[in-house]
């Protein structure tokens, strides 16, 4: 029956790969991905899907399900295909959308008649405002058992965790004056800035190991002469633990409140979005890999333990996830780099495509004639959560 499964992918394999190639030739920054989104519905509409918009209250997300038979597991399959700016489809978004159409198509093509519901979710903005936040709070992803993704990569391998990151843009308000004749009448926002990031020096001292932090001046001061009444920092902090970071935040809070104290200078905080800790579920990366195997994917390797941040941790926070990540670029690559985007449209990135779609069948597959399979993933989820907030 996976030799069926893997069939019913290579039958797609025309529409799927000519998909990925239009999503690569017009990229389109976060909720901006009206292309993309069209054409991907498009294919679930004509493919037997109930299609529906602007899920979440986000334009240019979108819900697709096939339902067979009444309960069984409902799997989910999230995609992401929004671009870089000034860089285009350099993270392979492109190949997300078809890889997992692919996936839900085969799916309902051989259904049999075990009852499940295949969803699949457009969730727009990854890389800017996180859509995947903005449905989460409308109260998408409720409607799944699990949800799985597939991303481009040197390596075809599982991440076991992701990092939970918080970011703040500091504004300090000061007092322009003449730093020559008149330094006294002044107060330096810019002082303060530079306090605060000392501060972020002082503290790494005394946190976790696996917390990140970072900082950055995002806009000129100005003259050397003139005392600078406004300053303006980012910060970006993570760590592998949610609730260790929020206590990091808090000593964050305080330096910059001690910042603003030493320069004599007034703040304006502004949060970014929360990004959650993905919750590790091994054997659901270990049900993946098999089905890779099957596959004869390659390059692949072993989890991978240091990843960076993302919204999808988000829903993985809340049930059960993982992303198959399909060897596509040279080992070393970097995603969001010019190597990267050149390899958008190669034979391997099309292979990638492919093969992720066989990976996610099968493995819907597994979970569909195997129950005890989610039934042992959905107890390890709830298991780790207890450790791994």
């Amino acid at each position: 029956m996976k030799d069926m499964i893997f069939q019913a992918v290579d039958e797609q394999k025309k529409p799927l790969l000519s998909m990925a190639d239009a999503i690569f030739d017009h990229p389109e920054l976060g909720f901006q991905e009206f292309y993309a989104q069209k054409q991907l519905c498009d294919y679930l509409s004509q493919n037997g899907f109930q299609v529906e918009t602007g899920t979440g209250g986000v334009e240019t997300a979108f819900r697709a399900k096939f339902q067979n038979g009444e309960r069984g597991p409902r799997i989910g399959l999230l995609c992401e295909y929004d671009a870089l700016e000034g860089l285009g489809h350099a993270c392979g978004h492109h190949m997300q959308g078809p890889a997992i159409l692919g996936a839900a198509v085969a799916l309902k093509a051989c259904a049999g008649d075990e009852p499940f519901s295949v969803v699949v979710y457009g969730t727009p903005a990854e890389e800017t405002a996180h859509g995947k936040l903005r449905m989460l709070e409308a109260g998408c992803f409720r409607d799944i058992d699990l949800a799985l993704m597939m991303h481009g990569s040197p390596t075809t391998t599982v991440d076991i965790k992701s990092m939970a990151m918080s970011s703040f843009t500091v504004t300090f308000h000061g007092k322009k004056a003449h730093a020559a004749l008149k330094p006294e009448d002044g107060r330096s926002a810019l002082d303060a800035l530079l306090v605060a990031f000392q501060g972020v020096e002082f503290l790494r001292e005394h946190v976790p190991e696996d917390t990140r932090m970072h900082y950055t001046i995002t806009q000129s001061p100005g003259p050397a002469n003139v005392v600078p009444d406004t300053a303006i920092g980012k910060f970006a902090l993570r760590s592998y633990s949610r609730s260790a970071l929020d206590q990091v935040v808090q000593r964050f809070l305080n330096i910059i409140k001690g910042a603003a104290l030493i320069a004599d200078v007034t703040y304006t905080i502004q949060e970014g979005d929360r990004l959650a800790n993905k919750i590790p579920v091994l054997s659901l990366n270990n049900l993946l890999m098999e089905n890779a195997k099957q596959v004869h994917a390659p390059r692949m390797s072993p989890p991978r333990e240091k990843t960076g941040s993302s919204d999808f941790s988000n829903v993985m926070y809340e049930l059960p996830g993982s992303c198959i990540r399909l060897a596509m670029v040279p080992p070393g690559t970097s995603s969001h780099s010019q190597e990267f985007l050149q390899a958008g449209k190669s034979e391997e990135a099309h292979q990638a495509v492919l093969l992720a779609a066989k990976i996610l069948a099968g493995t819907g597959w597994d979970l569909i004639h195997n129950p005890e399979l989610l039934k042992q993933i959905q107890e390890e989820f709830q298991t780790n959560r207890l450790t791994h907030t």
